[in-house]
C-alpha cells in the first residue's frame, strides 16, 4: 500500500477570491483529497486499473442504453401495429358504401319515421369515418412522442411530434379535417361581421321610422334589432376573449376560456326574455278596456327596413346552418327568429290598417313577444344545463364509445365511459381494463394515446383515461 504523500496546495485566482467564504476550506480539502487519492493510485498502478474499469463500465452502459432503445422501439412498433392495423377487419369504408343512403334516396322514402332512421344511420357512418380518420392521423405521431429519451442520457434520440406542435393535436389531423375547421371558423367570422353591419343599418332605419309610427309591432321589431346588435357584440367579445393567448390568462385559466361563449349567450338570453316580457306587458295593456283604440300605420321606411331585415337574416342563416359552434348556432337561431319576427311584424299592422282592425297590432306584438320569450327561455335553460354538466346526447355517446372500441386490440375491456358538457365543449372520462402484468410504459402509452385521440375530436375539450386491472372495485370518483 502506498501512503499519501504531502503535497503543496497552490491556490488559484478563483480560490483566492473565495477563500474567506463559509465552507470554502472544507470544499478545498475534499478537492485536494481526491486529487491526492487519484495521483497515489496512479503511482501504485501504473497500468491504470481505474481507466480499465471506466472503459468496462462505459461498454456496459452503452450496451444497456442500446438495449433500452431497442426495447422502446419494439414497444412503440408493436403498439402502432395493434392500434393502426388491429381493426382492419372492421371495414368502416365498406360499411359506408354498403349502407349509406344518398340524399336522393332519402327523399324518395315516403315514411318519415323510416327516413329519420336512415338519416341517423348516415350520421353514425359519418361519425365512425371521422373517428377512424382521427385515429389513423393522430395515434402514429402520439406514440412516436412517447419516451424520446429511452436511455435517459438527457438527449432525445427520436423526433417528438407532439412537443414540436406545442401540444396541439389538431396539427396531426387529416388535411380535410383541418380545412373544414378553418372553413367553419371563417364562416363564423363572416357571419358575425355581416350580422353586426346588418343590425346597425336596420336598427338606424327602424329607429327613424319609430318616430313617425306608434305601432307596437314596429316597437317590438326595433327592440329585437337592438338586442340582436347587443347579442352580436357579446358573441364577438367572448370570441375574442377566448382567442387571446396572453400568458397571464393562460396561467389563470389553465384549461382555456371556452365556457365564456355559453355564458355570453346565457346573459343575452336573460336580457331577451326580460325585454320582451316588457313588450308583452305593453301590448296587453292596450287590449284591456281603457286602452288606446287607434290603428297604427307603418311608414314606407319601416316596411322597407323590416322586409330587408327578413331577407338579410334569412341569407345569413342559410349560409351558416352547417357550422356547429355555439356562437354560430346562436346566430342561426337568432336569424331564424328574426325572419319570422319581421314578417309577422310587417303583416299584422298592414292587415290591421287595410281591414281597419285596431286590435291586430297589439295582438300581433303580444304573440311575437310570447314567441321570442319562449324561444330564448329554452336557449337559456339549455345553456344552464350545459354549464352545470349535463350528459351528452346518444349520438355523441355512441361516437365516443366507437373510439374506445377502436383500441380493443390493446386493451382487455372498458369499465366505464362518462361524457358530459363543460360549457360548449365535452369532457370525457374513460376507465380501461388492462392485464395486471402489463408493463407500466405500455399502460401509459395506451392510455395517453387514447386520451389524445379523444381530444382530437372537435366536440371534446378534455379527456381523462384511467387504467384498471379488475372489473370490480372503486369506480374512480367519490359520489357527490
Amino acid at each position: 500500500m502506498v501512503g499519501r504523500r504531502p503535497r503543496l496546495v497552490f491556490w488559484s485566482a478563483h480560490d483566492r477570491a473565495h477563500r474567506g467564504k463559509p465552507g470554502f476550506l472544507r470544499r478545498s480539502r475534499l478537492r485536494t483529497f481526491h486529487q491526492y487519492r487519484d495521483r497515489d493510485e496512479e503511482a501504485a498502478f501504473p497500468h491504470g486499473p481505474r481507466g480499465a474499469d471506466r472503459a468496462k463500465r462505459g461498454k456496459r452502459s452503452d450496451t444497456k442504453d442500446a438495449n433500452a432503445l431497442r426495447a422502446a422501439e419494439r414497444r412503440r412498433a408493436d403498439l402502432k401495429c395493434k392500434v393502426l392495423d388491429g381493426m382492419r377487419g372492421f371495414d368502416v369504408a365498406g360499411l359506408d358504401r354498403q349502407f349509406r343512403k344518398s340524399d336522393d334516396d332519402l327523399k324518395r322514402i315516403p315514411n318519415k319515421q323510416l327516413r329519420r332512421i336512415y338519416h341517423a344511420q348516415n350520421e353514425t357512418l359519418d361519425a365512425w369515418l371521422e373517428v377512424d380518420a382521427v385515429v389513423y392521423a393522430v395515434a402514429d405521431d402520439i406514440i412516436d412522442s412517447m419516451n424520446p429519451d429511452a436511455d435517459r442520457d438527457g438527449v432525445a434520440e427520436r423526433r417528438m411530434p407532439l412537443q414540436d406542435s406545442l401540444g396541439a393535436v389538431e396539427a396531426f389531423l387529416p388535411p380535410e379535417h383541418i380545412q373544414k375547421r378553418a372553413r367553419d371558423l371563417k364562416h363564423a367570422r363572416w357571419a358575425i361581421n355581416v350580422n353586426v353591419a346588418a343590425n346597425i343599418v336596420l336598427l338606424v332605419a327602424k329607429l327613424a321610422s319609430l318616430r313617425s309610427s306608434p305601432s307596437l309591432s314596429l316597437a317590438a321589431s326595433t327592440a329585437d334589432s337592438a338586442l340582436d346588435l347587443f347579442c352580436t357584440l357579446i358573441v364577438y367579445g367572448t370570441n375574442r376573449a377566448v382567442a387571446w393567448r396572453v400568458r397571464a390568462l393562460q396561467l389563470k385559466y389553465p384549461v382555456g376560456r371556452r365556457r365564456l361563449e355559453p355564458i355570453g349567450i346565457l346573459v343575452f338570453s336573460v336580457i331577451m326574455v326580460v325585454s320582451f316580457g316588457h313588450i308583452l306587458q305593453e301590448s296587453v295593456s292596450k287590449l284591456v278596456p281603457g286602452g288606446a283604440r287607434n290603428v297604427a300605420a307603418l311608414p314606407p321606411v319601416a316596411i322597407a327596413a323590416m322586409a330587408a331585415n327578413a331577407v338579410i337574416k334569412g341569407l345569413i342563416g342559410l349560409g351558416c346552418r352547417h357550422v356547429q359552434t355555439t356562437q354560430v348556432r346562436a346566430l342561426v337561431q337568432d336569424c331564424k327568429t328574426d325572419v319570422y319576427f319581421n314578417i309577422a311584424s310587417l303583416l299584422f299592422p298592414l292587415i290591421g290598417v287595410a281591414a281597419d282592425v285596431w286590435w291586430l297590432d297589439p295582438v300581433g306584438a303580444s304573440l311575437l313577444a310570447l314567441f321570442v320569450t319562449v324561444d330564448w327561455t329554452e336557449t337559456c335553460i339549455r345553456n344552464v344545463s350545459r354549464l352545470t354538466g349535463s350528459n351528452v346526447g346518444d349520438a355523441l355517446q355512441k361516437k365516443l364509445m366507437y373510439l374506445a372500441f377502436r383500441f380493443s386490440p390493446v386493451v382487455e375491456g372498458f369499465k366505464s365511459l362518462t361524457a358530459y358538457h363543460a360549457g360548449d365543449g365535452v369532457w370525457v372520462e374513460l376507465d380501461i381494463l388492462l392485464d395486471e402484468a402489463t408493463p407500466l410504459p405500455t399502460a401509459h402509452d395506451v392510455a395517453e394515446t387514447l386520451q389524445y385521440c379523444y381530444e382530437g375530436l372537435q366536440e371534446v375539450d378534455r379527456a381523462f383515461v384511467t387504467v384498471d386491472y379488475s372489473t370490480l372495485g372503486p369506480t374512480g370518483h367519490s359520489v357527490t
